[in-house]
């Protein structure tokens, strides 16, 4: 790659009490891909979200977007007494910004479990999400005096939608939409706060395979549309292999490959992780 990678991890390592649940990540990804985070149940995959989004903040190791580090950490206190994973001491300071933080700087994940505002219609859920952007203070906002800006926001969501080709249901409660078009919702929402990088947690999750099938091209359309660059998490190796151009597999916490899916597909560590071998 001769470009600078848009997200990467350095020995992320994420450990509660004495379980070392994410050891020493090393993960790099450039503009304009699609990378998927793959492995069998509790191999660390949403840990590792979290703790590149702010919501846990590492035990140890760095995240750096574009080159700015957001997240850096290393063991303290009694932590620094139990720590089990790598890298004791190669890190000293402690910078840890919050979700919200991360946000603004251009980085939108969506949840295994959707997280939509039911009660609200389609068109609300994303306006609310560009209210992420607003440039008015809270005094302004709530005197009416960022009239001009709270109506541009309610044309963007409206165009935003007609993009991922939600419009037609936009002013319908969002809890009534079929599975697949609330997953589309979800996505829509991340992308109203404008992202360069977007995490998708297991997008497919309860999707059936015309469900899968249609959000596989939605995946595809969107990061050509809004000029994204996507990591995966997902269990749907069908859609895995279908969207992703490189793979990076976790077993317990470790990095066990990296490669194209077709490398991935053929490493014999990757097969004895999902498949397990005979003794």
């Amino acid at each position: 790659m001769t470009s600078n990678p848009v997200l990467r991890t350095q020995d992320l390592t994420m450990q509660f009490g004495g379980v070392v649940a994410l050891n020493n990540l090393n993960m790099e990804i450039y503009p304009g891909e699609i990378v998927a985070l793959i492995g069998p149940n509790g191999a660390g995959k949403t840990t590792a979200f979290n703790a590149i989004t702010g919501v846990y903040d590492p035990t140890n190791g760095r995240v750096e977007l574009h080159d700015e580090v957001i997240q850096e950490a290393f063991p303290k206190g009694k932590m620094k007494r139990l720590y089990a994973g790598e890298n004791l001491g190669k890190y000293s300071r402690t910078l840890t910004l919050t979700p919200d933080r991360i946000t603004k700087k251009g980085v939108a994940r969506t949840f295994q479990n959707i997280r939509l505002f039911k009660n609200l219609t389609v068109f609300e859920n994303v306006l609310i999400a560009h209210h992420t952007n607003m440039k008015a203070g809270l005094l302004r906002a709530a005197f009416r005096m960022n009239r001009a800006e709270e109506k541009e926001m309610r044309e963007q969501s409206w165009k935003l939608l007609e993009m991922v080709g939600l419009s037609d249901v936009g002013l319908e409660i969002a809890d009534n939409l079929p599975y697949g078009k609330q997953r589309h919702l979800e996505i829509a929402r991340a992308l109203a706060t404008e992202p360069q990088l977007l995490l998708l947690d297991e997008p497919a999750a309860g999707m059936n395979p015309q469900e899968t099938q249609e959000l596989s091209e939605f995946i595809r359309e969107i990061k050509e549309l809004f000029s994204l660059t996507i990591l995966v998490i997902e269990h749907h190796m069908n859609l895995v292999m279908d969207i992703s151009d490189r793979i990076y597999v976790l077993d317990f916490g470790k990095l066990i490959a990296v490669g194209t899916p077709a490398e991935i597909q053929a490493d014999p560590a990757v097969i004895a992780a999902y498949l397990g071998v005979e003794e």
